[in-house]
């Protein structure tokens, strides 16, 4: 059975910005839930510290990297949590990420936090995520 996604928005202004505010899966036969992806290099490195837009992009492709790994792309994704240690900076370099998922043409559903500190204290971004295929 192929995987139907329906998008649920009430109001078009989230779309306008990449997300989605609910989404209904049916079909779908794996759901794939991705642990936290930060900028950590292949042996396990913090990365570009001090570098929001280098940590988001390294972020995103590790998250690809587990997607990948499963049989999936960011085109499965449904859900993402974005963790940030400064939301302010984030928002300047928001366009790394939204490119990403617009150029898969998907709005997942998506909440982003603002939090004290990450797991490793250069870290400034984490993404964690659900697909379903």
């Amino acid at each position: 059975m192929a995987v139907e996604r329906t998008a649920v928005n009430p109001w078009t202004w989230s779309v306008e910005m990449g997300y989605s505010q609910g989404e209904i899966v049916s079909g779908h036969t794996r759901t794939l839930y991705c642990a936290g992806q930060t900028a950590m290099s292949r042996d396990g490195k913090p990365r570009h510290a001090g570098d929001m837009a280098a940590q988001l992009a390294l972020s995103v492709d590790n998250l690809e990297a587990v997607l990948d790994e499963a049989g999936m792309s960011l085109v499965d994704l449904v859900r993402l949590n974005v963790y940030t240690t400064d939301v302010d900076l984030l928002f300047q370099h928001y366009g790394v990420l939204a490119s990403r998922l617009g150029a898969a043409g998907v709005a997942p559903t998506t909440t982003m936090l603002g939090v004290t500190r990450l797991a490793l204290p250069t870290l400034m971004v984490e993404l964690e995520g659900a697909a379903v295929a």
